[in-house]
């Protein structure tokens, strides 16, 4: 089972056969110095035997979209039927990427496998392989947080690197390559080209107004409807590109009727870049509601009634005012004329209605 580490050229982690170790310690030795024997056990421990572990690989491969992968072993052991291209590397790696745990061994540059019940002794002490982590190492790179490096005679130095500087990250594969320093120069170079000349730029954000349509069937207060794109769309894109220019597609659904509820899904937009696509939702960013006749009817009745209202009210405070009359006035002021030469006077004057009697005095009488 363990016969790969007596392999000439072939790095191992000296394994015993028989000795327990966990799967954490396997992976450490598999990652760190790329321990052939630690990735025959774990092949064996998962399915049972090499050739059933290549299964599941070469199945995995494809459901990631590689095009020009075939795995016949899980250490690369040079095998005519064993190849892959750097484009799928770089899926395979983009996908290793997500796992927490490969990435914190993945940046280890030294590691001791502990005592065990086969191996009595903590001798067995490994530096990492990828040099660009190594502080140690002339070509350590300061941005560098993986992944894995590869080596065969036939395949020359290889390496699936990573690298992060501030919110970029960037993964550079190499393969073939004449000697460990071409290959460690080679990614260096590519980092610095990537972080000098990209940036992640917003090709769209969450909210933006991509249209303004009218829904049919809606109230008129509700039927200008607003579509905004959903979710951000972040690119690591070219310093130099134009964003203006990136072409675009918006797709909105056809016949759009009322009701429609708030961040509702009405399309999406898809901008192509480098002949990759990236696309948001469209979503209403407003209720838009159904028009009823009855309402339509019952408002155009109040309005109406209102109108009615106001008509009379101005036609009422438009009215000229009537002259109180003066009939009475007069007939006192002609009556006060001809008793006012003798202050003393009076005037009474009575008849009778019905057995009783009214009385008229004069008011100057009283003064």
């Amino acid at each position: 089972m363990l016969y790969i580490q007596y392999l000439p050229g072939y790095s191992h982690a000296s394994l015993v056969e028989g000795e327990q170790l966990t799967i954490e310690q396997l992976l450490n030795v598999l990652l760190i110095p790329s321990a052939n024997d630690a990735a025959v056990v774990l092949a064996e421990h998962i399915a049972g035997s090499v050739e059933n572990f290549a299964t599941l690989m070469n199945n995995k491969a494809k459901e990631l979209g590689c095009l020009n992968t075939n795995f016949v072993n899980p250490n690369g052991i040079h095998n005519e039927d064993h190849y892959s291209t750097a484009y799928d590397l770089s899926l395979i790696g983009r996908y290793a990427m997500k796992f927490d745990d490969i990435m914190r061994i993945a940046k280890v540059a030294q590691y001791t496998l502990p005592k065990t019940n086969k191996y009595n002794k903590e001798d067995r002490i490994f530096n990492s392989t990828n040099g660009l982590i190594d502080p140690n190492d002339s070509y350590y790179y300061e941005y560098a947080n993986g992944l894995k490096t590869g080596y065969t005679d036939k395949a020359g130095s290889c390496i699936v690197a990573t690298a992060q500087k501030d919110n970029v990250e960037l993964m550079a594969v190499i393969l073939g390559a004449k000697s460990i320093d071409d290959r460690h120069e080679d990614c260096v170079n590519l980092f610095n080209y990537g972080f000098n000349n990209y940036s992640y730029k917003n090709i769209v954000t969450s909210g933006k107004l991509i249209d303004t349509v009218t829904i049919d069937g809606a109230t008129p207060e509700t039927e200008s409807l607003n579509i905004i794109a959903k979710d951000n769309i972040n690119v690591l894109i070219k310093n130099s590109v134009d964003l203006s220019r990136i072409e675009k597609n918006v797709d909105i659904n056809d016949n759009l009727t009322a009701p429609i509820a708030q961040d509702a899904v009405l399309g999406t937009i898809t901008y192509t870049l480098d002949g990759e696509n990236y696309s948001t939702e469209l979503i209403a960013e407003n209720s838009v509601v159904e028009s009823n006749i009855e309402v339509l009817i019952f408002r155009a009745l109040l309005i109406l009634l209102i109108f009615i209202l106001f008509i009379t009210i101005i036609g009422k405070l438009n009215r000229p005012k009537k002259r109180r009359s003066s009939y009475q006035s007069s007939n006192y002021k002609k009556s006060n004329r001809k008793n006012s030469g003798s202050s003393s006077r009076k005037y009474s004057n009575s008849r009778s209605k019905k057995g009783g009697k009214y009385k008229y005095t004069q008011i100057h009488d009283y003064l």
